[in-house]
Parts: C-alpha cells; sequence; structure tokens
C-alpha cells in the first residue's frame, strides 16, 4: 500500500508518505505559507522514498474543520494531484487526525479535540478508542461556544488543540473531575492524516477526486445528531 497524505487545515502544513506500513513527514508551522510549501513538500517527500506520484494507489488529505483558506488550499492540491494520476481520495478530519494523534504519542484512550475557531467558537470532536484499536466519535463534530461542547458521561480524558490555549480557562472549568491533562499547541499532522487515510481506504472510503469536498462546519452548524 502506497498513499500520500496532506493536511493543510490549521497554522501547520505537512505532508506524509505511507509505503509498505511506514510513513515518512515533512512538517511546518508556517501561517499563510501553505499554498509555497505543500508542493516542495510532497515533491521532496517522493524523491527521498524514490517513488513516483504515480505510484501511488490512493490520496489522503485533511479535510478540515479548520482555517477556511487552509481547507480550501487542501482540497485544491489533492484533487488536482488525484486528477493527474486517477486515483482516489481519502477524506480524513482534521479533528480525527489530531486525536489519534495524540493517542499514539501520549497512550491515551480518550481525546477532546479541539480548534480554535476564532468569533469566540471552537471546532470540537470527542474521540475514545475503540476495543479493536481504531477511533470511534462519540458525539457530531460541531462548532459552538467553548460552554456548549459535549461532555462525556465518565472517563479519564486528554485535551489537545489550541482550542485548550484559547480559552483553556472556560474548558479546564467546563471537563473538571473529567481532564488529566491538556496539550495545547497541537495541530493536525499529515502522518496521522495517512494512518487514517489507509484505514479508510481499506474500509473502502476512497471517492473519485471530484467527489472529495471540504468541511468548514459552520455551513451546518444546525445538524443534529439522528437518535
Amino acid at each position: 500500500m502506497k498513499l500520500l497524505a496532506i493536511d493543510t487545515s490549521t497554522e501547520a502544513c505537512s505532508a506524509a508518505l505511507f509505503i509498505d506500513g511506514e510513513i515518512s513527514e515533512r512538517y511546518e508551522i508556517a501561517p499563510r505559507k501553505h499554498a509555497e510549501l505543500i508542493l516542495p513538500m510532497i515533491d521532496k517527500l517522493l524523491v527521498d522514498a524514490g517513488c513516483t506520484l504515480g505510484q501511488m494507489d490512493a490520496i489522503a488529505f485533511g479535510r478540515g474543520p479548520g482555517a477556511f483558506t487552509g481547507v480550501r488550499i487542501g482540497t485544491g492540491v489533492v484533487q488536482g494531484l488525484a486528477f493527474s494520476i486517477d486515483r482516489p481520495v481519502v477524506a480524513v478530519s482534521s479533528l480525527a487526525a489530531m486525536a489519534y494523534g495524540a493517542m499514539v504519542e501520549y497512550q491515551v484512550d480518550n481525546v477532546l479535540a479541539g480548534i480554535d475557531a476564532r468569533m469566540a467558537e471552537v471546532y470540537w470532536a470527542v474521540y475514545q478508542r475503540s476495543a479493536s484499536g481504531g477511533m470511534k466519535l462519540l458525539d457530531d463534530e460541531c462548532v459552538c461556544k467553548p460552554d456548549e461542547t459535549f461532555i462525556p458521561e465518565s472517563g479519564n480524558w486528554v485535551g489537545v488543540g489550541t482550542a485548550w490555549q484559547t480559552y483553556g480557562d472556560e474548558l479546564t472549568a467546563r471537563y473538571d473531575g473529567l481532564l488529566g491533562e491538556s496539550h495545547l499547541a497541537v495541530f493536525p499532522k499529515a502522518r496521522d492524516v495517512a494512518a487514517l487515510g489507509v484505514i479508510g481506504f481499506e474500509a473502502g472510503e476512497a471517492v473519485n477526486a471530484d467527489e472529495a469536498q471540504p468541511v468548514y462546519l459552520r455551513n451546518n452548524v444546525a445538524k443534529k445528531k439522528s437518535s
């Protein structure tokens, strides 16, 4: 399995290659430089790996939520690349990538993932490690006020993302008794998009390039989870 992954949904810009179980990545915190960095990152990864873009089985990308411009850049780049080699695309939630990365890095099972959405709101999702070793989303991803975020019934939770940096006091108070620790300067990474992209590809979630769409969340704020 060979898969290229990118993420430009936040201040971080990254690209990664998954080749037969091994992941290589280029990552940089570079606000407003995603458009100039992402293609050279991809080229460097391919050269270092001795691969060509045409050898990829699929391309994965961080489909948002996140910064509008960054999400749009990522979507446009991945569509162009996928069209050029006639390969499918796997869209991966940027919040899910953050949660997956936290589970791997901090060896935890419960993650409260949040990105500062500006306008006194956060992009939010609550993930828990599943019995199979994957992840399950406990409630819909949403954009909301910090004091409106979903609260799980129990457990020891780890907070990650810029939402905790901007609204740390409110969120810490809201999750009193549930929060074990928080990690503030955490962004989605392409290596985690790649890992989840492979899982999605194997689960049949890949789509044609023209069907790969960004997710901004502010477009569907009123959408509620069905019971």
